[in-house]
């Protein structure tokens, strides 16, 4: 009989923030996403447990379940970053009430975010699976959601340097103008040129590289900051 300690909600948030932590520390350090397997597990199963306000499940491996959600249903978890599909053991998956299935995204804008590609009761999933051997095999299908535009949201902060607008909206995006015309494609070059003439580190209090709406959020507040401190015309 496994001893695993019960964790109040407020660790489990804080267990995952330093799980994911870690995982940006070493994609930093040039790891590639799909070499940490032992952190996507870890943060999949602690997200799941946050938001079913449960507890990570005991001998995972032999009971082929995860986590148990506060209203007592076994949650099989798997987590992802680049793989096209998830597999499940057949010989346990009686055992399963729900399932989960998360996707680690990393991304230059955002930086590291966790998304939810599945989350259903096991009976229903098992109809969108196929047999595989000993395996339940489920198909990753990228879904081609529309996004709504940046530009419909509300400014949230802006500031000017030399012939340079530098916009956030309130979704966080990061939105860069000269002359009206908005710079696609190189917002972060632009940012790091000019956080290095306002003194921005380029880098996170982890010692990551900011993404770039950390970037440009620290950007436009220093920017800001420094008309402040000018003296009055």
């Amino acid at each position: 009989m496994a001893d695993r300690p019960t964790l109040s909600q407020v660790q489990i948030i804080q267990s995952l923030a330093e799980a994911l932590s870690w995982f940006e520390k070493e994609l930093s350090w040039g790891v590639s996403p799909g070499e940490l397997n032992h952190l996507t597990g870890r943060i999949g199963e602690l997200f799941a447990a946050m938001i079913t306000r449960g507890q990570m499940a005991l001998d995972t491996n032999q009971r082929g379940y995860d986590v148990v959600s506060a209203s007592n249903e076994r949650i099989s978890v798997k987590t992802i970053t680049t793989s096209n599909h998830v597999s499940f053991t057949q010989n346990t998956f009686h055992r399963v009430d729900r399932v989960m299935i998360l996707r680690i995204n990393v991304d230059d804008d955002k930086g590291v975010s966790v998304e939810e590609l599945l989350d259903m009761s096991a009976e229903e999933a098992r109809l969108l699976m196929r047999d595989q051997g000993d395996k339940l095999v489920y198909t990753i299908r990228r879904a081609d959601r529309e996004q709504r535009p940046a530009e419909d949201l509300e400014i949230t902060a802006r500031a000017s340097y030399a012939d340079t607008e530098i916009v956030r909206f309130e979704s966080g995006a990061i939105r860069i103008f000269r002359a009206g015309e908005e710079q696609q494609g190189v917002v972060k070059e632009i940012l790091r040129s000019i956080a290095a003439e306002v003194g921005v580190d380029l880098t996170n209090s982890k010692g990551g590289l900011k993404n770039t709406q950390q970037l440009g959020s620290d950007v436009i507040r220093a920017l800001n900051a420094r008309i402040e401190r000018s003296p009055a015309a």
